[in-house]
């Protein structure tokens, strides 16, 4: 009676934690189901032809893979995408060098009001972007860099973000490192490039990331700095697609997708670095 007893008890014990398993399983995949949704309906209605893109049919009744070529007949898409990439580029690039040199004066370099400096360079984090749009188009216009990639650029370069966050990276190092390559006969740059940035590799790699999708998705800044049709990035391009004489919801999901394959891409090949990055960035303050 007791081993009979003590078997439904285990096997009560087993279907409670399988049933918890399954429910919380279940909730999961539906939220993910969820949140992919509007992504899965974005793909289909590419390739959909527009009359049935207001349909409550999710599946398109004739499949029209000829909207991604039509996108090209309609945009220089592809120069739009060379123009977003470019400019993401150099501004993932510069950004990273700025930041890391900011971020080893404020953690590494002993000097005066230091740490005073470092809280108000701080403290511009809390100023919303849009306050500081006018002033950056008038400082570009006054250095004649309007409708150029050099005014896309230039602004996006600094960031009190990556120079905190590249500086609680850098807290992290012994200082025994500084000191004895300093003994070595290293220069301050010495000990920045040759010992302090490889050991910041998974900082830098989760900076390039958000500066990279940040900025390839970049709309309102491009959209004020750039007139010239050839120095359009594919977020104001397509606009093209939602105009005054109809908005093509096809086409505009078509480019769409292409717009974001290198995003997703990004995200699968370094989200190991990305997870690695912020938990090591979050180890000291």
């Amino acid at each position: 009676m007791t081993k009979q007893m003590t078997r439904q008890s285990g096997f009560g014990r087993w279907w409670r934690r399988r049933g918890r398993f399954v429910f919380s399983h279940g909730v999961l995949a539906f939220l993910a189901l969820t949140m992919l949704a509007p992504f899965l309906w974005m793909v289909l209605a590419s390739f959909k032809p527009l009359v049935e893109v207001e349909e409550l049919n999710p599946f398109p009744s004739k499949w029209q893979p000829v909207n991604y070529l039509q996108v090209f007949r309609e945009i220089p898409f592809a120069r739009y995408y060379f123009n977003s990439l470019f400019v993401a580029g150099w501004v993932t690039f510069l950004q990273c060098l700025t930041s890391a040199m900011a971020a080893y004066a404020f953690a590494r370099l002993r000097w005066k009001w230091r740490d005073h400096v470092f809280r108000l360079y701080l403290a511009t984090l809390m100023i919303p972007g849009v306050v500081t749009m006018i002033p950056n188009y008038t400082l570009m216009v006054k250095l004649h860099l309007l409708d150029s990639y050099q005014g896309l650029i230039i602004p996006a370069a600094f960031t009190a973000f990556g120079t905190f966050l590249l500086r609680q990276f850098m807290l992290t190092i012994p200082r025994s490192l500084d000191e004895a390559a300093q003994m070595d006969g290293a220069t301050h740059w010495q000990v920045f490039w040759d010992v302090i940035l490889p050991l910041t590799r998974p900082g830098l790699i989760t900076l390039a990331i958000f500066t990279f999708m940040g900025n390839y998705r970049s709309f309102f800044w491009p959209l004020v700095m750039i007139k010239s049709q050839h120095l359009r990035t594919l977020p104001v391009g397509m606009l093209y697609f939602d105009s005054i004489y109809g908005r093509q919801t096809n086409l505009l999901m078509a480019a769409t997708v292409m717009n974001i394959v290198p995003l997703i891409i990004l995200f699968v090949v370094t989200q190991k670095f990305l997870i690695k990055g912020i938990q090591l960035g979050a180890v000291k303050g």
